[in-house]
C-alpha cells in the first residue's frame, strides 16, 4: 500500500493510459467486457486523483520526480534542476483534480447507457480515457513543456470526441473548428515556453519563478500564454469554437469538456500567480482578466438568449459562467500587492472565483447530462419542438431544474454560494462590476426558466407520448452531480474551508510551491 501511495502522481497518468491501451483490445476479443472495463478504468483513475488530492490537502504539496532512479551519467543538470519530468501538486492542483475526478465518474456512468446503441465504442472510450489523462496531467505537472504535451492530449482527444455520432457533417465541422483553434493556442503556448526557456535555460515552473524578471521577452511570453489559454477556456473574445464544439459533441463528452476547458483556466492562474509570481503590473493585468470576464459574462448570456438549439444555448451559458471565474480572480490579482484590500475582499474574490470553477463543473455538467437524456429519448435538439416531457421524464426534469437554479445563482444551490462571494468582494472593489454580474444572473435565470418551460411543462405532446425516463446509468450520473450541487449549496463553508481556501492560498502565496520544489524533494 505504501508503494502505491508513494507513487500516486505517476498513477494519475499511468492508470487512464493503461485503461485506454487495453480498451480496444477488449473491444476486439472480449466486447462484453469493454464497457465494464472502461468504467473500472475511470473509477480507478478517479480514486487515484481523489486520494492524491486528499493527501495534498492534509500533508502539503507533493513533488514527484519521474526517472529519479536513473544513473547519474544519464541525468543531465540544468541550473540545478535535473532534466526529467517533475510533477508538483499543491492545493490548487488538488482542487482541480477533485473536480475532474468527480465529473469523469458521473459522465462515464452516463455514457455507459447513452453509448450502448452506438458503434465505435472502443475508440470512444479510449479517447475518453486519454482526455481524462490529459486533464490530470495539465493540473499536476511542474514543467512547462509537459504542460504543453498534456494540453495537446487534452485538445486532440476532445476534438476527436466532438465528431462522434451526430449526423450531417455538423459534428465534423465543430470538431475541425475546435481542433484548429486549440492547435493555434497550443502553438502560442509553445512559443511562450520557448521564449522563457531562452531566458532562463529551464522549463521547471518553480525555477523560472525564482528567477523571473520583467522584460520584453517575458512579457511577450505572458501575452502568448494568456491569449492561448483563454482560447482553451472559451473566454470572449476567444470563444468562437466553443459553442460549435459543445453543441454537437455527445452530451456526456461536453460535460467533461467543461472540466477540460477549466484546465485552461488553471494554466492561466498558475502562470500568473506562480510562474510570474506577481513581477508584472498586477493592476493592469488584473484589469485585463476582469475585462475578459465581463465580456464573457455579457456576450455569453446575450448570445444564449435567442438560441433555439438547446445544447448551443448551454454552450453560450458556459462562456458566460467562465466570466464569473475570471472576474473573481481578476479582482484578487488587482489587489495582490495591497495587503489591506487583499485581506478585506481580495482573498474572498479569489475563493469565490475558484469555488465557481468547481460549482460550474457540477451544475453545468448536470445540465448537459439532463439535456442529453432528453435528446437521447426524443432525438430532438430544438427547444421549439419539445414540450410536456416532464410527464414522462420526471427525474430528468427535476435534475434540470436544480441545475438551472444553480447556474442562475438561486439558493440553496451551489451556484448561489460562489456567486455571493464574487458579488460581495467585487462590490467592495468596484460596485459597477458587481451590478453587471447580478444582471447577468437575472438574464441567466430568465433564459433557463424559458427553456425549462419549453422542454418539460405544458400538456403531453402526442409525438412524445411514448417517451420513457432516461436509463438508470444515466440517472446515476446525474444523481452524483446533483448531490454536489445541493450539498455545496447548503454547506458551502465546509468545502470552502477544506478545499477552496487552501487552493486560493496556494496561488496568493506561491512561496509554498516554490519551497516544495527548490527547498527539497528533488
Amino acid at each position: 500500500m505504501s508503494v502505491i501511495l508513494d507513487n500516486l502522481p505517476a498513477l494519475l497518468i499511468a492508470v487512464p493510459l493503461f485503461g485506454a491501451f487495453l480498451t480496444p483490445l477488449f473491444g476486439r476479443f472480449l466486447p462484453k467486457v469493454r464497457t465494464p472495463w472502461a468504467i473500472f478504468a475511470v473509477l480507478a483513475s478517479a480514486a487515484v486523483a481523489i486520494t492524491t488530492a486528499i493527501r495534498v490537502l492534509i500533508s502539503g504539496p507533493i513533488v514527484y520526480v519521474f526517472g529519479a532512479g536513473a544513473s547519474a551519467p544519464a541525468v543531465l543538470d540544468s541550473a540545478g534542476i535535473p532534466i526529467r519530468i517533475i510533477f508538483t501538486i499543491d492545493a490548487f492542483g488538488a482542487f482541480m483534480l477533485l473536480s475532474a475526478a468527480i465529473v469523469s465518474v458521473a459522465v462515464m456512468l452516463y455514457l455507459a447507457a447513452s453509448q450502448k446503441r452506438r458503434s465505435g465504442k472502443s475508440a470512444f472510450y479510449t479517447l475518453y480515457l486519454l482526455l481524462t489523462a490529459g486533464i490530470f496531467g495539465m493540473v499536476s505537472t511542474g514543467d512547462l513543456f509537459n504542460f504543453f504535451v498534456f494540453l495537446e492530449i487534452n485538445s486532440l482527444a476532445a476534438a476527436a470526441l466532438v465528431s462522434y455520432h451526430r449526423k450531417g457533417g455538423i459534428a465534423v465541422e465543430g470538431a475541425i473548428k475546435y481542433a484548429v483553434v486549440n492547435t493555434i493556442g497550443g502553438l502560442m503556448v509553445l512559443a511562450g515556453i520557448g521564449l522563457l526557456y531562452s531566458q532562463y535555460d529551464t522549463l521547471n515552473m518553480a525555477l523560472i519563478a525564482s528567477q523571473i524578471a520583467p522584460n520584453p521577452v517575458t512579457i511577450t511570453a505572458l501575452v502568448l500564454f494568456l491569449a492561448a489559454l483563454a482560447m482553451k477556456a472559451g473566454s470572449v473574445p476567444f470563444h468562437f469554437a466553443t459553442p460549435d464544439a459543445y453543441s454537437v459533441a455527445p452530451s456526456g463528452v461536453t460535460a467533461l469538456m467543461i472540466v477540460a476547458s477549466q484546465a485552461g483556466l488553471y494554466g492561466i492562474f498558475r502562470i500568473l500567480f506562480t510562474v510570474y509570481n506577481g513581477v508584472f503590473n498586477t493592476v493592469t493585468v488584473g484589469w485585463v482578466v476582469i475585462i475578459l470576464g465581463v465580456l464573457s459574462m455579457v456576450i455569453g448570456v446575450t448570445m444564449a438568449l435567442p438560441q433555439k438549439d438547446v445544447k448551443r444555448l448551454l454552450a453560450y451559458h458556459a462562456v458566460s459562467q467562465t466570466g464569473y471565474m475570471l472576474l473573481g480572480v481578476g479582482v484578487a490579482l488587482c489587489v495582490l500587492h495591497d495587503a489591506a484590500a487583499l485581506s478585506a475582499y481580495g482573498t474572498t474574490a479569489m475563493e469565490g472565483g475558484l469555488f465557481h470553477i468547481f460549482n460550474h463543473a457540477m451544475y453545468k455538467g448536470l445540465l448537459f447530462l439532463a439535456v442529453g437524456a432528453v435528446i437521447y429519448r426524443t432525438g430532438v435538439w430544438s427547444i421549439n419542438k419539445m414540450g410536456g416531457l416532464g410527464h414522462n421524464m420526471k427525474w430528468t426534469m427535476i435534475f434540470f431544474l436544480i441545475g438551472a437554479l444553480a447556474i442562475a445563482g438561486i439558493p440553496p444551490f451551489n451556484g448561489f454560494a460562489s456567486k455571493l462571494m464574487i458579488y460581495e468582494s467585487t462590490f467592495a472593489f468596484n460596485p459597477v462590476l458587481a451590478i453587471i454580474a447580478m444582471v447577468v444572473s437575472i438574464l441567466t435565470l430568465a433564459s433557463f426558466m424559458k427553456v425549462f418551460h419549453s422542454l418539460f411543462l405544458g400538456p403531453k405532446q402526442p409525438e412524445y407520448a411514448e417517451v420513457k425516463e432516461a436509463p438508470k446509468p444515466m440517472i446515476a450520473g446525474m444523481i452524483i452531480l446533483t448531490v454536489f450541487v445541493v450539498v455545496l449549496g447548503i454547506f458551502p463553508d465546509l468545502f470552502v474551508n477544506a478545499v477552496i481556501s487552501p487552493a486560493a492560498d496556494a496561488l496568493l502565496n506561491s512561496g509554498t510551491y516554490l519551497s516544495a520544489v527548490l527547498g527539497g524533494g528533488l
